[in-house]
C-alpha cells in the first residue's frame, strides 16, 4: 500500500492529557498571574473566573457548586468517596481500570461495610437497571481506558434516597448530561479542554453538599486536609469557588479560561458535543469499510465519543499469544509515531491490545480523517511482515 502524501495538522490523539484547542500557543499564557498569591484579591478573581466560566459553558444548575481541587480527577474523585461515603449502602459500577478502582478504594481503603460491586470486562458495560435508588451510586460516565460510555441517564430515579457520584473526566464538555441525575461530577481540565494537568475539578449539588457537611464530623476514618471541604461542618460562601485548601498552579488556571473562551467562542457545549460526535462519525464511517479493524465497545449505545478504543480483528492477528499481539499493535502505532502523524495511540496496558484514539473536542476532524489512512497503511506493512512469519 503506498504512503499517504497528506500528514495530520496535528499528531496529539493522546487520551490524557489531550490535544490543546486549536490554534493555541504558549503567548496564551502570558497574562497568567505567575509570582502572586492565588489568595490575593487578582488571585481568586481568576480561581473565580475560571469557575464562572466552567458554569456558564456546561450551563449547571444555579445552586450547584464547583471548584478547584488537588490531585486530578482522581483526586476529586476520592474526596467524593472519603467526605460523603457512609450513612448508606453503596453501588459501584465498573467497566474499566479507573471505574474498578472505586471499588478497591470503597473495600479496601474506606472498608465500607455495604457495597455492591457490578463489574464488566472491556467492552461491556454492567447492568445499570440494578442501581438501587436508596443507595449511593458510583460510576464513571465514560471508560477511557475502555471507549465505553454510559449511553443515557435513565436508570438515575429523580425521587433516589442516595447520591450519585459520577467520574465524569473524559465525558464533561463532550457530552449531554442530565444534570438533575447527578449530585457529585468530577474531572480534569486535561481531557475535553485541553488543558493542563495536575488539577481537578468537583462539582456539587445541594444534595451533595448537604451531604458533605453533614457527614464530616461522622466520618469513621482519618480525612486528608486536602479532602476537609466543609470545615467546621459548613461549606460556605467562595471556599470553593476561590478559597481552595490547596496552592494551584495559576498558570494551569489561566490555560483553562483559555480553553474555555475558545469554547464559548465556537458555540458552547452544544458545539463541542457536535465537534467530538462528528469525530466518532469519522471513525465509525472508516471501521464501516475496514477488514481489519473493530470498535472494542460491543454495541453502538455505548460507544465513546472521545476516547475510542479500537480492536484488530484480522484473522493473522487473532491467532498469535496476548503478548504478540501487544507487540504487533506497537510496531502499528510505532510507525505512526515515527512518521510524526500520531502520538500515543497504544491500547492502555491492561485493555486489551489494539489502539486508543482520543476524538475529543480539541481534535479536528479533518485529522481524524487523515489518520485513518495512515492506519491503514502501517496496518498493511505490519500485516504482510507478520504473514511472511506465519508462512515460514
Amino acid at each position: 500500500m503506498e504512503k499517504p502524501a497528506i500528514k495530520t495538522k496535528c499528531p496529539n490523539f493522546s487520551s490524557g492529557p489531550c490535544a490543546k484547542r486549536p490554534g493555541w500557543t504558549v503567548d496564551v499564557l502570558k497574562s497568567a498571574l505567575v509570582g502572586r498569591s492565588h489568595r490575593s484579591k487578582e488571585g481568586k478573581a481568576r480561581l473565580n473566573e475560571v469557575s464562572e466560566r466552567m458554569k456558564r459553558v456546561l450551563g449547571l444548575p444555579a445552586d450547584y457548586r464547583i471548584g478547584v481541587v488537588a490531585g486530578s480527577d482522581t483526586g476529586a474523585v476520592e474526596l467524593a468517596m472519603w467526605t460523603m461515603l457512609g450513612p448508606r449502602p453503596v453501588d459501584i459500577f465498573g467497566w474499566e481500570s479507573f471505574g474498578k478502582g472505586w471499588i478497591t478504594d470503597a473495600v479496601k481503603y474506606l472498608k465500607l461495610p455495604a457495597v455492591k460491586e457490578y463489574k464488566a470486562d472491556y467492552g461491556k458495560i454492567p447492568d445499570l437497571s440494578k442501581a438501587d435508588p436508596s443507595h449511593d451510586v458510583i460510576f464513571t460516565m465514560n471508560g477511557t481506558t475502555s471507549g465505553v460510555r454510559v449511553p443515557d441517564l435513565n436508570w438515575i430515579r429523580a425521587d433516589r434516597e442516595g447520591i450519585t457520584i459520577c467520574d465524569a473526566t473524559s465525558g464533561i464538555f463532550a457530552m449531554e448530561m442530565d444534570y438533575s441525575k447527578l449530585d457529585v461530577l468530577t474531572f480534569s481540565w486535561q481531557k475535553v479542554l485541553g488543558g493542563e494537568a495536575a488539577h481537578g475539578v468537583i462539582i456539587l449539588s445541594s444534595r451533595a453538599l448537604k451531604r458533605m457537611e453533614e457527614n464530616e464530623p461522622k466520618v469513621g476514618w482519618p480525612l486528608p486536609k486536602l479532602f476537609r471541604l466543609a470545615a467546621e461542618g459548613k461549606l460556605k460562601p467562595g471556599e470553593l469557588e476561590y478559597n481552595t485548601v490547596n496552592t494551584p498552579s495559576m498558570l494551569c488556571v489561566e490555560d483553562a479560561i483559555d480553553a474555555l473562551k475558545w469554547a464559548e467562542s465556537i458555540g458552547g457545549l452544544k458545539t463541542l458535543v457536535a465537534r467530538s460526535t462528528a469525530n466518532l462519525r469519522a471513525l465509525e464511517n472508516w471501521v464501516e469499510k475496514s477488514s481489519w479493524i473493530a470498535f472494542l465497545a460491543e454495541t453502538k449505545a455505548i460507544r465513546s465519543n472521545t476516547s475510542v478504543c479500537l480492536k484488530i480483528t484480522a484473522p493473522w492477528f487473532i491467532t498469535l499469544a496476548e503478548e504478540e499481539k501487544a507487540k504487533a499493535a506497537k510496531k502499528i502505532t510505532a510507525m505512526l509515531d515515527k512518521e510524526g502523524v500520531a502520538y500515543d495511540i497504544n491500547s492502555y496496558g491492561k485493555a486489551p491490545a489494539g489502539i486508543r484514539i482520543w476524538s475529543g473536542a480539541t481534535v479536528e476532524t479533518s485529522d481524524i480523517e487523515v489518520l485513518t489512512r495512515w492506519l491503514d497503511w502501517a496496518y498493511d506493512a505490519v500485516s504482510k511482515e507478520y504473514s511472511k512469519e506465519i508462512a515460514k
